[in-house]
């Protein structure tokens, strides 16, 4: 069973096998927006098991008319608040945003390759 995963339209492949190596540098690096759906959420405080309000309290923040994931700060980095350095792993996997499950796949990567490389050793050029 192979590991690499295509997309139509994009110029590049992604090998889901090198995440095990990078240390999760998707979900750690910069500071930026994990952005999440109403549905979204209701699936993350299920998961948790805690009521959408009190999800929304202790994990999200409002930029413009969306809401965000916090992060927290770890050294120079930041990384999502649901990132799990002990297990390098997503606490939230199964819930994850579709923003997460599409990662490398974002149309601002089209032309960006190079960029893309940097951030993530399971980029193959095709």
């Amino acid at each position: 069973m192979s590991t690499i995963i295509k997309k139509e339209d994009f110029s590049y492949s992604f090998d889901y096998s090198a995440c095990s190596t990078c240390q999760a540098r998707c979900c750690t690096g910069e500071s930026g927006y994990i952005y999440v759906t109403k549905v979204e959420i209701e699936k993350i405080a299920e998961l948790l098991k805690l009521k959408v309000k009190d999800f929304a309290q202790q994990y999200l923040f409002k930029k413009g008319y969306k809401y965000s994931i916090k992060e927290r700060k770890f050294g120079e980095s930041y990384e999502c608040i649901f990132y799990d350095r002990e297990s390098n792993g997503c606490t939230i996997y199964e819930a994850r945003p579709l923003q997460c499950k599409t990662f490398p796949f974002w149309d601002y990567y089209k032309n960006r390759i190079d960029e893309l490389k940097l951030e993530c050793p399971g980029i193959i050029d095709v």
